[in-house]
């Protein structure tokens, strides 16, 4: 309906436009001849009297045409021989004057100036004119100007005729051309906007149903199909509708699996970190700094153990462990960034370190249950040796354009892997350090014995203090 409307709107508009154009122009050309028949016949009949100075008959004859020609705002003759002095005018306030004020200057040096018989220009009148006591025309309202040289039989100028038609009389017949095409107008649209409805109608409803059925869909209900039965083009777009919501279904499914096996390759809360906005918009080099707190966890005597065991029980073995430690992890709110062959790297991003501390302790729990079953097996029991460090890393990607991984990088992880070898020389099952320990949000949870007020790292300079965190 509003396309239609506008369709009737802009071809009325065009009509009524050319009409009023036409309309106009001919009004316009109709009093430019009479304007020019008029001058003409003034300047013959005006020109001896020009000749012998017979002013008083001049302006007499000037008052009779303006109280005759209601059209007419103003006409006067001014003399070329004085200058262009109006000699005679009506309005009898010009009279005298060189240049009249009533219109503009370029409209007089234009008519004053032309070679031509006559000229016609349109213009705006400068201020209120009275004739007689009575307003004539108004300040800033459109008159047509005719000029006309009164010349000698030899051909010289002696002087020039200049007459004022208002154009009002042009102005209502445009206004009432311009009403009459509205009237036609308005019945044409009403009829255009009675037809517009019904087919409106016909074709708003099939689709209105579609896009409640693509609303339906955009909610998360792909199990639904719209039903619409039309055999037209409409029936047909249903159908391919719901071709698409069917393709759609089948892919969403697809790209759910999808992500639920990446977050397994790239934990969420990681990938919340560098890639806030989506894991569609992860490009390398994109990294977010924070302070975490990062546990290490390797086996010991890994080693000798793998040498006695064949590959695929060494498979089996890692991916027994691990399951376990996973989930202790898990549970404590920590999530793991990588495995490094049989040693864990594990993240805590809690602003307190207590959640690192607690997977800790669940991780040496699952690790007894682990080797109970072990025993059962005639196997050998397994020990750990678990490394808690807290300080700035940055998170983020690394690699190139076929080949994107993620990594945490800073000191602190390097000094948390320093710490959980110090287990060995310690023996102790789990070592933590002073940041961890002055993170804490509930230090009397835990059970904490300092180690060494003082231990150097290898690789760096200052010494820190480290705690062993018991257990049992």
């Amino acid at each position: 309906m509003v396309n239609t409307t506008l369709l009737l709107l802009t071809v009325i508009g065009a009509i009524v436009s050319v009409w009023a154009k036409s309309e106009s122009h001919l009004y316009r050309e109709e009093n430019v001849q009479d304007a020019n028949s008029f001058v003409r016949v003034l300047t013959y009949t005006l020109g001896d009297e020009l000749i012998e100075e017979n002013w008083s008959q001049i302006r007499l004859t000037l008052d009779v045409i303006l109280q005759e020609n209601q059209d007419f705002v103003y006409v006067f003759i001014s003399d070329a021989r004085q200058d262009n002095r109006i000699i005679a005018a009506s309005v009898n306030e010009l009279q005298n004057q060189y240049i009249p004020d009533i219109v503009p200057l370029s409209v007089t040096n234009k008519a004053l100036a032309s070679t031509q018989p006559s000229i016609v220009m349109e213009t705006l009148i400068l201020r209120d004119v009275y004739f007689s006591r009575h307003l004539r025309a108004k300040r800033g309202e459109r008159v047509m100007e005719v000029a006309s040289d009164i010349r000698l039989s030899s051909g010289k100028k002696v002087g020039t005729v200049r007459m004022g038609i208002s154009l009002r009389r042009v102005d209502r017949a445009i206004t009432e051309v311009v009403k009459q095409a509205l009237g036609v107008g308005l019945i044409g649209l009403m009829i255009g906007w009675v037809l517009a409805y019904i087919l409106a109608k016909r074709l708003s409803d099939p689709i209105l149903r579609l896009q409640l059925s693509a609303t339906k869909i955009a909610a998360g209900d792909l199990q639904h199909r719209a039903q619409i039965t039309n055999r037209d083009e409409i029936g047909t777009l249903a159908t391919s509708f719901n071709e698409m919501s069917t393709a759609l279904q089948s892919s969403f499914n697809k790209l759910q699996k999808t992500l639920e096996s990446f977050e397994l390759f790239v934990p969420n809360k990681f990938i919340l970190a560098i890639a806030p906005q989506g894991i569609e918009n992860i490009v390398v080099g994109v990294a977010a700094t924070k302070s975490i707190t990062i546990l290490f966890c390797d086996i010991r005597g890994y080693t000798s153990m793998s040498e006695v065991m064949t590959p695929q029980e060494t498979f089996t073995f890692l991916n027994d462990y691990l399951a376990c430690m996973g989930k202790a992890i898990d549970q404590a709110g920590g999530f793991i960034d990588k495995y490094i062959g049989d040693a864990i790297m594990a993240l805590f991003d809690d602003p307190a370190t207590d959640g690192a501390l607690q997977a800790a302790i669940f991780m040496q729990q699952a690790l007894d249950e682990f080797n109970d079953e072990r025993g059962q097996k005639h196997l050998p029991k397994i020990a750990v040796g678990i490394g808690i460090h807290r300080g700035e890393v940055v998170m983020g990607t690394v690699g190139f354009t076929c080949r994107i991984d993620s990594t945490v990088v800073g000191d602190a992880v390097n000094v948390a892997s320093r710490v959980e070898g110090l287990t060995k020389l310690y023996g102790c099952s789990i070592l933590i350090t002073e940041s961890v320990v002055k993170n804490l949000a509930s230090p009397e949870l835990f059970a904490l014995e300092l180690v060494d007020s003082a231990v150097k790292l290898k690789g760096k300079d200052e010494a820190i203090a480290i705690y062993e965190l018991q257990y049992k």
